[in-house]
């Protein structure tokens, strides 16, 4: 009777021991979580111990799948959350939840990568001034800031956007992307060019004593000069004892009107300087 007693007492608490273990999930044991805090689509590793197949973490009452990747760390993808601040904590199956750890879900931060062009002519019109950003993480609402305020432009995707060079002084500007909840990518270089450029010189119509010479090109503004061979010829204004004009037709054309004094060629440089200084390259022409 005793001996039946005995293995009952040990049947007893062999049950009481499995029924326990069953029900007495232990809690992983959390060391660091890095980061801290990220933006949605960063990966997050948790290292500790205690950590199985069956661990998942939860940011507030979200579940986050859990992937073991070694054994004392896991990891898990922040998933498209709003920016704050939230509750992380770990769970071993259908354990109770363990300790929480503040963790911080902060803003998508759009990245610009390129624009093209980089360079624009002061005088491109049309669609040459529709200029492509492209980059990472443009979310839907985002917005292009042109030297830091909001300029009108366009998402065509995730990771490009388009917009209208606006008519602004020559000069380097800044274009960045920004994401809702105000996250700034960095700033890319853009280039108004302003320098003027003689891209052909053609002999036009002849009146007899003075015949027109057409200069094609880019940048030329209203005041901009004519240096022939060392004389400077202003548009819109002619120096007294001087017959030859400038006449400024648009920002790709002038008109030289040249008074020779012999109808012979004859060799001579030409380059354009606009107001503010800039000047083309030197161009050599050989014509009356």
């Amino acid at each position: 009777m005793r001996h039946l007693l005995a293995v009952c007492v040990i049947l007893l608490a062999l049950c009481g021991t499995a029924w326990g273990a069953d029900n007495d999930v232990q809690q992983p044991s959390v060391l660091s979580i890095i980061p801290g805090q990220g933006a949605p689509g960063t990966t997050v590793i948790i290292s500790g111990s205690g950590f199985s197949d069956q661990t998942t973490a939860f940011l507030g009452t979200n579940e986050v799948p859990t992937r073991l990747v070694a054994p004392r760390q896991i990891s898990f993808e922040i998933p498209p959350l709003a920016p704050g601040n939230y509750a992380l904590y770990l769970r071993q199956g259908e354990g109770a939840p363990g300790k929480a750890y503040a963790f911080t879900i902060i803003p998508v931060k759009p990245t610009a990568l390129s624009i093209t062009p980089d360079t624009l002519s002061f005088c491109a019109s049309g669609q040459e001034r529709v200029i492509t950003v492209r980059g990472k993480n443009i979310q839907e609402g985002a917005q292009l800031l042109f030297d830091g305020a909001i300029i009108r432009s366009t998402r065509l995707s995730s990771e490009e956007m388009t917009f209208t060079a606006p008519p602004v002084p020559g000069g380097l500007h800044q274009v960045q992307i920004r994401n809702p909840e105000d996250a700034l990518s960095g700033a890319l270089g853009f280039l108004i060019a302003t320098r003027p450029e003689i891209r052909s010189v053609v002999q036009g119509a002849d009146y007899v004593n003075y015949y027109v010479l057409t200069i094609e090109g880019i940048n030329f503004q209203q005041g901009s000069s004519l240096i022939v061979d060392g004389r400077k010829i202003q548009s819109g204004y002619t120096i007294p004892g001087e017959r030859d004009q400038l006449q400024y037709v648009s920002c790709n054309r002038l008109a030289y009107l040249r008074y020779p004094y012999d109808p012979s060629l004859k060799s001579f440089t030409l380059i354009v300087t606009n107001p503010s200084g800039e000047e083309s390259d030197r161009v050599t022409v050989s014509a009356p």
